[in-house]
């Protein structure tokens, strides 16, 4: 494929080898067009020609699209003069396109302007994001240690008996997916979300095909580094970087061929936002709206919204607001957000996503149980999971798609999904946990790291047959009466010994007014734990966890949970619920 030609790019952090965390000018072009920019700007990231501004929420601009357009006219004689609006984010901020010839000026210049209207939340450069992934070691595995080995990997076929990932969808928002054979039986219609034909590589902009093209480059191709040489410094063949990632979570198991996934009667959903030289964090902030089953403006909602979205992307700096909403908003929508560290050995604090508030941080460790060398670590990682020499599904060819193969990918990408397959499986297992309840049960599961990792590699190496070993829960539906008797639903826990002190009970209840219902626990001897009093609070559905010092009570035999509609006028029903020992 032809590509437009070659354009300079500030400094940015492009390991040899390597599509590692950096961020990169965002331009916005056509394809016969040079692109340009000049120096970052100060305190800011690499100088950009899109900004991402959201208002407020009381604010004409925030719920007028005219009223936006008037005020971007009335801003472009203060900046440049040929400010446009290109549209609405998921989250409801605006894209601002500053034109191709601005720079660190006219950046500066635009920021000011912006975040001097007190109608403004924020407003903050549209940077790149890359994917989180150091070059391929060839090294050969006779087995998935990662997944198999108790003491260095993560415990995975003790999980199995439990759950295997059924019924629940998980987002890999990335390169895109290659076809290969041990992963279509589980891959969903997803969709591509990048806007920069360049960038793209397929010859168009956003569309309903996710399929990877290849992202290989020129030497050169992506501007220069810190040291101004040329980035990448030689030619890079495609990595198929999604199709690794997808295939770590939903490979198909039992078919005699290739590898398993830990999710592997989960669905991925491919969701592209990473081309030839990265993607733009505009487009992977949409990406994560439409994948948790937000609204994108031009784009149809998604028909299967996931419950977990894997992010094995980082870009450099700090989350900010722009990003944090499209996480926030996922969230609120009862999505997991799932992230790569990065792989520069450096402090998470300084990479997006993984620094974002309401993520999972996920390091890398090594096959001695180790940090790996390259990954990222601090007090701001959550868990830690293996990330090197993964083997994986992937593709022969160097530019275009040509076969499928299976190789070997080393990076906190590699680790990431190794957490959201196990969410996955967590919420097969219990269909009522709230991604703040999955993170907090992984980390406490996690046992320390068998090698040695400085700086901090959050709670431990995550262990998924511990994790599952302590969660039950009932995902069939149970209509709750108008204001009729008390419905059950029942869940048979084999444990031994008394319950813990700080038994968790999820619970999900749709219903028009949670005011009205009561919820109580019954123990397997009779005992019964109010849960929640009819208190006519308003609003619609019941989503909560509610603590129970059960350690008076034997765990083992059956859990009932009970729901009473105390007031008439509507009907609901019991979701799901579930228990976390």
């Amino acid at each position: 494929m032809k590509r437009a030609s070659r354009f300079r790019l500030p400094a940015l952090a492009l390991t040899v080898g390597a599509l590692v965390a950096g961020t990169v000018a965002a331009t916005e072009v056509s394809a016969s067009t040079a692109r340009t920019s000049s120096a970052a700007v100060p305190g800011e990231a690499a100088a950009a020609t899109r900004l991402i501004v959201r208002y407020r929420a009381d604010a004409a601009e925030a719920k007028s699209d005219s009223a936006l357009l008037r005020d971007a006219r009335a801003k472009a004689d203060d900046i440049i003069g040929d400010l446009r609006v290109e549209r609405r984010l998921g989250t409801g901020a605006a894209l601002v396109d500053l034109g191709g010839k601005a720079g660190t000026d006219e950046l500066a210049d635009a920021l000011a302007t912006f975040r001097a209207d007190p109608d403004v939340a924020y407003a903050v450069p549209d940077r790149r994001a890359f994917a989180a992934a150091v070059t391929p070691n060839d090294t050969k595995y006779t087995d998935q240690w990662d997944l198999t080995d108790t003491t260095v990997g993560m415990n995975v076929p003790g999980a199995w008996d439990k759950a295997t990932g059924k019924g629940v969808r998980v987002a890999v928002i990335d390169t895109g997916y290659a076809a290969h054979s041990d992963l279509s039986g589980n891959i969903l219609a997803g969709h591509d979300f990048i806007t920069d034909r360049d960038t793209a590589n397929d010859g168009d902009g956003r569309d309903s095909n996710p399929a990877d093209p290849g992202d290989w480059m020129k030497k050169g191709d992506c501007g220069y580094d810190d040291n101004g040489d040329p980035a990448p410094a030689r030619d890079i063949d495609s990595s198929w970087h999604g199709t690794h990632v997808a295939g770590t979570i939903g490979a198909v198991a039992g078919n005699k061929k290739g590898i398993a996934g830990i999710a592997y009667n989960a669905k991925v959903q491919p969701v592209r936002v990473l081309g030839w030289c990265g993607g733009a964090a505009s487009d992977i902030i949409d990406a994560i709206t439409w994948s948790s089953g937000g609204t994108v403006s031009g784009v149809k909602d998604n028909p299967t919204p996931a419950k977990v979205l894997n992010l094995s992307l980082t870009m450099k700096g700090s989350c900010d607001p722009a990003v944090q909403d499209a996480v926030d908003d996922a969230v609120g929508r009862g999505a997991s957000v799932v992230a790569a560290a990065g792989n520069d050995a450096k402090k998470v604090s300084g990479y997006a996503p993984a620094n974002c508030d309401n993520v999972i941080a996920v390091a890398a460790s090594d096959a001695q149980g180790d940090r790996a060398s390259f990954s990222n670590y601090g007090t701001g990682v959550d868990i830690t999971a293996p990330g090197r020499d993964i083997w994986s599904t992937a593709d022969t060819g160097t530019e275009s798609p040509l076969k499928e193969t299976y190789v070997t990918m080393s990076g906190t990408s590699m680790a990431a999904p190794h957490i959201a397959a196990l969410a996955a499986l967590m919420i097969e297992k219990n269909p009522a946990l709230a991604p703040a309840q999955i993170e907090a049960t992984i980390k406490k599961q996690a046992r320390a790291l068998p090698g040695t990792c400085s700086g901090g590699c959050g709670s431990g190496l995550a262990d998924a047959a511990a994790t599952l070993g302590v969660l039950y829960g009932n995902g069939s539906d149970v209509a709750i009466p108008d204001k009729g008797a008390a419905v059950g639903s029942s869940i048979v826990v084999n444990r031994s010994g008394y319950g813990p002190a700080s038994l968790k009970v999820n619970v999900k209840i749709k219903h028009p007014y949670r005011g009205d219902l009561k919820v109580s626990l019954v123990a397997p001897d009779g005992t019964v734990f109010a849960l929640r009093s009819a208190d006519k609070a308003k609003g619609k559905d019941l989503t909560a966890t509610y603590p129970v010092n059960a350690s008076r009570v034997l765990a083992k035999g059956t859990w009932k949970l009970q729901v009473t509609d105390a007031e008439p006028g509507d009907t609901g029903h019991l979701d799901a619920w579930g228990l976390t020992f």
